[in-house]
């Protein structure tokens, strides 16, 4: 490779960078463990395996491994995120282990060049992350929560 493909790459890891870090932005601005740090992570470690692949093999069935190895490897590490309270039976950390994982698939989508892609990905995670603290989701999800007490009183 030579030093103009190792540039692209780094300007791949920068946007990279930028992306999962503004995903991690409203996590880390309400003191959630997984923040900038951890989803700007999970997104350069996907840019830096789909670019370098895609880089150096010319077997389209080589990149396609990789990526379904990110997609498993970032998976395994949401279920550690996941836990649950089998006294209150509750589980925590969905959202952030669901996210972390489709912060890897922007990652990707930019070490792939699909750079409008990977950008809506992000916003449309960061609107997903916000949503509990807008006003009108949370008199949504209260009239829901609402809605499904009446119905299994009902029942």
């Amino acid at each position: 490779m030579d030093i103009n493909g190792e540039l692209m790459i780094v300007s791949k890891l920068l946007v990279s960078f930028l992306l999962g870090a503004f995903i991690g932005f409203d996590r880390e601005r309400h003191g959630r463990d997984a923040g900038i740090r951890t989803y700007a992570a999970v997104c350069i470690g996907a840019t830096l395996f789909t670019a370098i692949t895609s880089h150096l093999v010319n077997n389209p069935a080589d990149t396609s491994r990789v990526i379904a190895n990110i997609i498993t490897g970032v998976g395994f590490l949401g279920a550690g995120i996941i836990y649950r309270n089998s006294s209150a039976g509750t589980s925590h950390g969905l959202t952030t282990a669901a996210t972390v994982w489709c912060t890897s698939a922007v990652g990707v989508a930019v070490g792939l060049d699909m750079y409008i892609i990977a950008i809506v990905a992000a916003l449309a995670l960061y609107f997903l992350l916000s949503l509990h603290h807008q006003k009108w989701y949370i008199k949504w999800k209260q009239k829901m929560a609402h809605h499904h007490d009446t119905e299994n009183e009902n029942d």
